[in-house]
């Protein structure tokens, strides 16, 4: 069985499950988890190799050092003469750091994009200063990268008007597991809107605190959900005291993902009410919406980024145009008073996953595009030598 090393600088955080369900599922290579620290449990059974282990006093210097130095060495020194066959980077800041340890290995470099990385403005990006060295090594990544996969067609054009090369760049849904998240009955349901969201500007939390104010003297007992947490959340709190309803809305912070899950199983609807900011950044996709789907929920989400490809217009749920807190109020109403429409929504919702997102299907076909690679990359190797003779 080859090898692939998984790279993420913070491995295993709360707000992305997505990167380990894709990478546990794979059948014909074993991961190896690559980062600087660890934010969370690694799988059972799975290894990672963290730089933060170099020096567990001062877990955050190799980190630092790292970040500032992009070398590649700390990483050789930890895999201790081992070689993947493949390097898989998740999020192109990763994939900017990853490229010099794929050179040093000689192996492919994969990277997949999964939303700032692709619309978030030159400007953006350099006043974090954790990515500068990706705003300055982008077009760099772009030339010498294996392949780039992006987490939705609107992230492909994204990637192509940064000019990555058109024949390297491919869409791939992770997708989410259709047999572990079993569809809901009515009987689960209870009058929740959820939201499960980093708190952060692009994903629209304050507009849809607004809106929910708006139903909540026509639907007494509906209470909004707020499962995430971020940079916004006093500001957000102070939103909500100011709506009058904050006794009806519930913010819980991060939440384990299997939590979340459960979460799902009650809710009405899942509302992603995203925003493009003034920085450019929008969202890639919207993993969550698909596990929601998954569940038989509905969704509602914002006609923003990659959202219209999750979210079946009118038959798995509604997209409403961004920042209109009227429109979004209306489509929330709308599913809280038929319940016959929220059912029918979310059968559709949970057959659309089962044959568009399903993460075996999809990660028997990421394994499919490793083979590719690496079979491209030998001949390439073997002509090269045939050529030196």
């Amino acid at each position: 069985m080859r090898q692939i090393g998984i790279f993420r600088h913070n491995l295993f955080k709360l707000s992305e499950p997505f990167i380990a369900q894709q990478a546990e599922r794979l059948q014909r290579y074993r991961p190896l988890y690559l980062g600087r620290l660890r934010y969370g449990a690694a799988p059972n059974e799975a290894e990672s190799l963290a730089l933060e282990d170099l020096a567990p006093q001062m877990r955050l210097l190799p980190a630092v050092w790292h970040m500032l130095s992009a070398s590649p060495h700390p990483y050789l020194y930890r895999l201790e003469g081992r070689r993947p066959d493949l390097l898989h980077a998740h999020f192109g800041v990763e994939g900017v750091y990853a490229l010099p340890l794929a050179a040093q290995l000689g192996v492919p470099l994969v990277t997949t994009f999964h939303g700032f990385d692709a619309t978030l403005s030159p400007l953006g990006l350099l006043a974090n200063p954790a990515w500068i060295r990706y705003a300055m090594g982008r077009g760099r990544l772009a030339q010498q990268g294996g392949l780039f996969l992006a987490a939705s067609s609107f992230l492909r054009e994204k990637l192509l008007a940064l000019n990555f090369p058109p024949e390297r760049v491919r869409v791939h849904y992770i997708g989410v597991d259709t047999s572990a998240i079993a569809p809901r009955t009515p009987a689960q349901e209870e009058p929740l809107i959820l939201h499960v969201a980093r708190l952060e500007e692009v994903k629209g939390t304050d507009g849809l605190i607004r809106a929910f104010a708006q139903i909540a003297p026509q639907h007494p007992f509906a209470r909004l959900v707020i499962i995430g947490d971020g940079k916004l959340r006093k500001k957000l709190h102070r939103l909500a005291a100011e709506t009058g309803f904050a006794d009806r809305i519930d913010f819980l912070g991060a939440r384990p993902h299997v939590e979340v899950l459960g979460w799902m199983r009650r809710a009405a609807m899942l509302v992603l009410p995203s925003i493009k900011t003034h920085s450019g950044r929008e969202e890639g996709l919207g993993m969550v919406m698909l596990e929601a789907a998954a569940t038989g929920v509905p969704g509602i989400g914002a006609r923003v980024g990659g959202i219209p490809e999750g979210i079946a217009e009118g038959e798995t749920g509604f997209l409403v145009p961004e920042r209109d807190a009227d429109s979004l109020a209306i489509a929330m109403g709308t599913l809280l008073a038929n319940p016959p429409l929220r059912h029918r929504m979310g059968m559709a919702a949970r057959n659309r996953v089962e044959h568009l997102f399903d993460i075996r299907r999809q990660t028997a076909a990421l394994e499919d595009i490793y083979d590719e690679l690496l079979i491209s990359r030998e001949a390439s190797g073997a002509a090269a030598r045939q050529a030196a003779r």
